[in-house]
């Protein structure tokens, strides 16, 4: 069985754009190099081409890579979100009962996960602990910096958050 990957419009679009980009741009821009660096002689001591050849073999495996996930994709429609409970897409405010430190999460794909952004992933021990709890919920939460106690303060589609 193939394991599905969530994913938002906007992350399937991005990956989407990049192996466009990998397909349009970059592979003939190295095959390019790699045929100009043929023809300068003896390939064993040719570092151009050793280095567009090495570059190839990354561009080839990006691009194997991202049709993989996006063969995978299972594409979540985030802006008809319900947000009476947490869901997948929401944005959602929470309450650290120990520090009392607010925090605010997106809760998108593994793919589109980004903390620095304020997005963490649906699949992460504080997405999945959030799933499915309303306003007022308290969450209970191991993660790998120790066991920490939540509560669901607001809940909100991504477009108005």
């Amino acid at each position: 069985m193939v394991e599905r990957i969530p994913m938002s419009q906007e992350g399937y679009a991005r990956l989407r754009q990049e192996l466009d980009r990998l397909q349009r741009k970059e592979r003939p821009a190295v095959i390019e190099a790699i045929e100009v660096a043929r023809g300068h002689g003896d390939l064993k001591e040719n570092a151009e081409y050793h280095a567009a050849k090495e570059r190839q073999g990354h561009i080839e495996g990006r691009i194997m890579e991202l049709k993989d996930k996006l063969g995978r994709a299972e594409v979540i429609d985030c802006s008809s979100v319900d947000c009476s409970r947490v869901v997948f897409g929401t944005v959602v405010s929470l309450v650290d009962l120990d520090t009392d430190d607010e925090i605010r999460y997106q809760l998108l794909g593994p793919l589109e996960a980004d903390v620095s952004t304020g997005s963490i992933s649906v699949l992460s021990p504080i997405g999945r602990a959030m799933i499915g709890k309303s306003v007022g919920d308290e969450i209970t939460v191991k993660t790998p910096g120790g066991v920490r106690q939540l509560e669901v303060m607001d809940i909100k589609p991504p477009d108005r958050a």
